[in-house]
């Protein structure tokens, strides 16, 4: 995977055990959470216990360039969230690498989901071994929806699971967007 980890706007680095604070309010902030899992936010002891420490895990588990890694915005060293690259395995996926992206609400609408996802998904097709780049978000999630369209994912199906615990818009279902390396490529050729 390249070595590239910023854009003129935004840093994306390894999480580490002092990101815990910035981690957690992200976590428990109700807007972020309203689209994932029971849609409600998380504890800090979870985020303490739980979350940092499997994202730590995994920078040592995963291929090399793939995980969850912090994103500052390089003018004022603020955090603004993060971005993921994963193998795909969520939702019934079927191969390539899975990206997200939570971000503060504060910074919602300034083209910061965009611009990391772009970083992220450049970066995955950086390793010739990846194929496909996919994400998933809620049908009713329009605006993450427009980013991973802006990001230059498609479409790819509307599908639906089966909740624990019912999250007000699931009926509608969820959506898996994807690109390919050739469209990737194609892409970047015309830029």
């Amino acid at each position: 995977m390249t070595s590239r980890t910023e854009t003129p706007r935004l840093r994306l680095r390894p999480f580490t055990p002092d990101d815990v604070a910035d981690l957690a309010a992200l976590y428990g902030d109700p807007e972020v959470m309203r689209f994932i899992d029971d849609g409600r936010p998380v504890p800090r002891a979870v985020v303490e216990n739980s979350t940092l420490p499997a994202f730590l895990a995994e920078y040592r588990e995963l291929p090399p360039g793939q995980g969850c890694f912090a994103a500052q915005e390089i003018a004022t060293g603020r955090f603004l969230g993060w971005f993921s690259a994963r193998p795909a395995v969520s939702a019934g996926l079927d191969g390539g690498t899975e990206v997200g992206y939570r971000l503060r609400p504060a910074v919602w609408g300034r083209g910061f989901a965009t611009e990391g996802l772009r970083l992220l998904v450049d970066r995955v097709f950086a390793d010739p071994g990846v194929a496909r780049v996919v994400a998933t978000t809620m049908t009713v999630n329009t605006r993450s929806r427009r980013v991973l369209e802006k990001a230059g994912l498609t479409l790819v199906r509307t599908f639906f699971l089966e909740w624990p615990e019912y999250l007000e818009g699931a009926e509608h279902g969820d959506v898996e967007y994807a690109l390919s390396r050739q469209d990737w490529a194609c892409d970047r050729a015309r830029h």
